[in-house]
């Protein structure tokens, strides 16, 4: 009967002045116009679809993003059909589903609908888009480490960025000489790929390891191991071919781009696993070599791009920025372009020279200009006369000699990174620092010279994540990750000034052949670094009367030394040989006197191991994973002058106590390297009056030390029982993991270290209930990580409920960043008490886990108001997982009274 009257009404409102007939209609006719709205709705959705289609195919391509107007244009459309929506379910408002119509609500709705289409058809004709949908990234973060913004680079890298976007190509190639910059611009590439979220992940590895064979296989699995690291995978088979199996399969539903930076030889990447044959993969790969060659011929790139010099206009632009303007130094600025143009536009030649000149007087870039034109430069593949004067001159240009030296010894110790500790040792062994009384002397002095040298440009910071495997060492834990490298141009000049001025010969992948046309050449040397190849026994000893350094790398069949091989080099100072048989046996090791520093990696020694006694002058021992030498020899207690010893990689038993003879010792190193006697290591080290430094690992928790044989610690990282990778990933100067160890032990044997540790990883402590009650050891005023586990009766960390604790002596963990809380079956909260002020000020990282106890993180009593205290305010992230009990962050004791636990915590992601 109502749908009757409506249509009598709608006829009868046709016949009227029009505006009265539109409100009428607007009336009696609304679902008429909600009808329209509905298909206009769906046309519009439909013209939407198909637009963000070619969006999603537009922003597949690398580099580019849609447009500002087309996304407007998106949430225009997004607003109007939520409206629409919303509208269209207003529809049934009116009493018993139409029966008792809502008239206003029914004229109100005819209306809005009418406007709504209107306003949809005009949406629908604004969303043609004749100049596309998506514009290129604009190239703001193109950031190149000690370039400007170039063109010339700006230009190649838009041009890789189209070629990744491009689905037929899979691999692309970058090349050009030595320090144009390949490097740079392939990190710019996946900065550029990261910021556009084009893939995944991005994964960089340097494999200038290729310019040896030798380590080809080595090289394998070190790619495989990146990647998967990258990746969070861990491999279940053993070799490298069920790897490249695993990560095949992987990498083939991944949308990753690998970069592969500095190809010496060819890499076959379907042995790696990466798939870069296989048109359905989504992987991407880009290739950086000198060669053009080696990238479209051996590794069969798809598209290549050649990375050149500098123009004139960049080279100058480069050279100002870095040496300063020269704009009012007239008389400067035509010796500084003669200059500028000895670096041939190869920008690490500019940058190396411009940071040496820099601040000097026009006598001195007069100078320069002429040592510049006079040099005689030595013929390097790949490095131009010129470019060679340049960099001859900044190494000369160095003020400090100790610099120069140590510039040398990074270049004599072959290509890819060098250990800052591998640094310490050979500079202590070759007498290379002046005025030094101590190892943290010779450290602090290592640090500044290689800044001084970083500074120079001379030497770079490692590649990152480079050494995210390898474990750093403890007396340079506050370097970073305690590695630097050269330039592999400006290790190339640095050979070669260290071949005509010092005698220096450093030979990669030496044959049998080699080594006995080079006999004669090696006679005269004073540094000799060698890395043998296809040769299993030596053919003789070598008649080197001014040698000092001597390095050997053997092969994986271990390379053997003839009788007497080192009777005619008694000057050798520092001698490191790795993979060596019976070094000690037969070897006339015995007659080098002189000698400061002996590290032995990898060498099968046999019985000869009594002869170390007899080096008196030895300073530095290392030994790493020497076989066939379980008892360390009584002789070597009459090492008197020895300062650091590293025993790692096998069960070392010190039955006579020779270190506790070592009266001089500074630094020691055990590492899964020893059986301890019966008297204990505690015996042992209390009589190291001078011993600064301490490593220590043993796998048994019984051994302990005593308080009072590490009392001098400047620097420790003690591991007692098991322990997991993470605890040995954080970089820290003090460190103490202990697995096993009852409370009184802990604060009879480690009081002292616990007020100055920085890292502390508790496992097993099983009589302890209140961590910090019970272990205070001054509020561990140094703390930074703090983790424990698997401690069964621990019910809180802090306990402050009794009226003792309720004025603090001092602060509770001031400095702590990160706190880490797992299988604890009776804990019941973090904190039980009143608060604190001046506790947790530091905190930034809270995880607790599998704690099945778990009622609350703070745990009030009833007397302490809420709003009186600030818990956690630096918090930025937190994770609980598998708690069944937690009830909330925090409770007023008694009363169980909760509130919002927001305001706990200022900001947590």
């Amino acid at each position: 009967m109502t749908d009757i009257v409506i249509r009598i009404a709608a006829k009868v409102g046709e016949y009227l002045v029009p505006p009265i007939g539109r409100q009428l209609r607007y009336l009696f006719c609304y679902r008429s116009y909600t009808d329209d709205l509905d298909n206009k709705v769906r046309e519009l959705e439909g013209v939407r679809d198909v637009l963000q289609r070619i969006v999603g195919d537009e922003t597949k391509r690398a580099g580019y993003e849609i447009r500002s107007t087309v996304q407007d244009w998106l949430n225009c459309v997004a607003k109007i059909t939520v409206e629409a929506e919303k509208l269209m379910n207003d529809e049934n408002n009116g009493c018993f589903n139409g029966w008792c119509p809502n008239f206003k609500s029914r004229y109100l709705l005819g209306r809005k609908a009418e406007e709504m289409a209107q306003e949809i058809v005009q949406i629908i004709k604004k969303g043609n888009f004749p100049d596309g949908v998506c514009n290129r990234v604009p190239l703001r973060s193109l950031t190149f480490k000690n370039f400007e913004t170039f063109e010339s680079r700006a230009s190649i890298l838009n041009q890789i960025m189209d070629a990744l976007g491009d689905d037929e190509i899979k691999m692309i190639g970058v090349w050009g000489m030595g320090g144009v910059g390949k490097t740079t611009l392939v990190k710019q590439v996946a900065e550029q790929a990261k910021q556009g979220n084009l893939f995944t992940t991005e994964v960089y590895i340097d494999v200038s390891w290729t310019r040896d064979l030798e380590k080809h296989q080595e090289g394998i699995a070190e790619i495989q191991q990146k990647i998967a690291g990258k990746l969070h995978l861990e491999f279940t088979g053993k070799d490298e071919s069920t790897r490249a199996v695993e990560l095949n399969h992987i990498l083939k539903k991944e949308k990753i781009l690998l970069i592969l930076d500095d190809i010496w030889k060819v890499i076959d990447l379907e042995q790696v696993g990466i798939p870069c044959k296989d048109d359905r993969t989504a992987c991407k790969v880009v290739l950086t070599s000198r060669q053009h060659g080696m990238l479209s011929k051996d590794m069969g790139t798809c598209k290549d791009f050649h990375v050149n010099h500098l123009c004139d206009e960049e080279a100058w632009k480069l050279f100002q920025r870095i040496a300063g303007d020269f704009e009012q130094e007239h008389d400067l600025r035509p010796i500084a372009t003669e200059v500028l143009k000895k670096c041939e536009g190869l920008p690490v030649a500019i940058v190396t020279i411009a940071k040496a000149l820099k601040g000097d007087k026009v006598a001195d870039w007069r100078n320069a200009l002429q040592e510049l034109r006079m040099s005689t430069p030595t013929n390097i593949n790949g490095v131009t006369e010129n470019v060679y004067s340049c960099l001859e001159w900044s190494y000369k240009h160095l003020k400090s000699a100790e610099a120069k030296s140590l510039f040398l010894l990074i270049g004599s110790l072959g290509d890819g990174d060098v250990s800052l500790q591998d640094l310490l040792k050979y500079g202590m062994g070759l007498d290379l620092f002046d005025n030094i009384d101590s190892l943290e002397q010779a450290r602090d002095r290592v640090v500044a010279l290689v800044k001084i040298l970083k500074d120079s440009s001379l030497l770079l910071d490692p590649f990152e994540d480079g050494h995210y495997y390898e474990r750093g060492s403890l007396i340079f834990a506050e370097e970073d990750n305690g590695f630097v490298r050269m330039h592999d141009v400006v290790r190339d000049v640095c050979k070669a000034i260290g071949s005509k001025d010092h005698r220096f010969v450093v030979k990669e992948a030496v044959g049998l052949q080699g080594w006995q046309q080079r006999d004669h050449e090696l006679g005269n040397c004073t540094r000799i670094s060698l890395n043998c190849r296809d040769i299993r026994v030596l053919p003789g000893g070598l008649v080197c009367p001014k040698l000092q350094f001597f390095l050997v790398n053997g092969n994986q069949n271990y390379l053997k030394f003839p009788d007497a091989f080192f009777k005619e080099m008694k000057e050798v100072r520092v001698l490191r040989l790795f993979r060596i048989w019976g070094t000690l046996e037969s070897s006339s090791l015995h007659l080098l006197s002189n000698l400061r520093t002996l590290c032995l990696h990898n060498c099968w020694i046999g019985e000869g191991r009594k002869i170390l006694g007899e080096l008196k002058k030895l300073q530095i021992l290392s030994l790493v994973g020497c076989g066939c030498f379980e008892v360390l020899p009584k002789e070597m207690s009459q090492l008197t002058d020895l300062r650091m010893l590293t025993l790692r990689g096998k069960n070392f038993l010190d039955p006579e106590n020779v270190i506790s003879s070592l009266s001089q010792l500074q630094h020691l190193c055990i590492r899964n390297a020893f059986r301890v006697p019966e008297r204990g290591i505690a015996y042992e080290l209390k009589h190291l009056s001078c011993l600064r430094a301490l490593e220590f690992k043993i796998p048994v928790s019984s051994l302990l030390l005593d308080d009072v044989s590490v009392k001098n610690l400047t620097r420790y990282d003690i591991s007692i029982g098991s322990l997991s990778y993470r605890d040995e990933c954080i970089r820290t100067s003090s460190r103490l993991i202990l697995n096993g160890v009852d409370v009184l032990h802990l604060v009879r044997c480690f009081s002292r270290l616990l007020k100055t540790v920085e890292v502390l990883n508790l496992k097993g402590l099983n009589d302890t209930k209140h961590f910090f009650n019970e272990l205070d050891c001054g509020g561990f005023p140094k703390l930074k990580y703090l983790s424990i586990s698997l401690s069964g009766a621990m019910q809180d960390i802090i306990n402050t409920m009794d009226k003792e604790w309720v004025d603090p002596p001092h602060s509770a963990f001031p400095c702590l960043e990160e706190l880490r809380l797992r299988d604890l079956e009776q804990l019941q909260a973090v904190w039980r008490g009143p608060i604190w002020i001046s506790c947790f000020t530091n905190l930034r990282a809270l995880i607790i886990e599998k704690c099945k106890s778990l009622k609350y993180i703070i745990w009030l009593p009833t007397t302490q108001a809420r709003e009186s205290v600030l818990v956690f305010p630096q918090l930025g992230s937190l994770k609980l997982g598998r708690l069944p009990n937690l009830i909330n962050f925090y409770s007023t004791g008694a009363s169980g009274s909760q509130e919002p636990c927001s305001s706990f915590f200022n900001q947590v992601c």
